[in-house]
């Protein structure tokens, strides 16, 4: 895996989250930046939940998809940005406990693609069961910021 030149590389990635809307409208928070790994932590709250009680789909993607995004940004340059490009992901069990977590990773770090995955667990009674698995293809935008 590839190191960020940056040292103020978790500052950045914190910054960055707090200005997605998106996150903080489902209450989801980024409890863990390290270097090529990251989590998001999400309360299952009626806001976030399909018909059936669970938490929707969509929503798991969310902080899938955001969880091994700030992991490759974790690599890249302070001037550079990210953006998803593409993901697959796999639905394995309903999203259903009193929070989940999804821990996202850093496979491969090239200079303009970074391949990453994400775990998603949904914890119930301390336990934590896998509930959905991502691949990501994430696109480095060199020397272009955020808004």
């Amino acid at each position: 895996m590839a190191h960020s030149s940056d040292p103020h590389f978790a500052d950045r990635v914190r910054d960055s989250f707090a200005r997605q809307h998106a996150m903080h409208l489902i209450q989801a928070t980024l409890p863990v930046v390290e270097q090529g790994r990251t989590e998001i932590h999400l309360p299952h709250w009626q806001g976030v939940e399909q018909q059936h009680g669970f938490v929707h789909g969509g929503v798991v993607g969310m902080i899938a998809d955001s969880a091994a995004g700030y992991a490759a940004m974790t690599t890249v340059p302070a001037n550079a940005s990210v953006l998803t490009v593409e993901f697959k992901m796999n639905l394995m069990a309903p999203a259903d406990g009193e929070k989940l977590i999804a821990r996202g990773e850093v496979v491969r770090a090239g200079r303009t693609l970074i391949v990453t995955q994400a775990e998603v667990f949904a914890v119930k009674d301390g336990k934590e069961t896998l509930c959905a698995l991502m691949q990501q293809t994430i696109m480095v935008m060199h020397g272009k910021g955020e808004k």
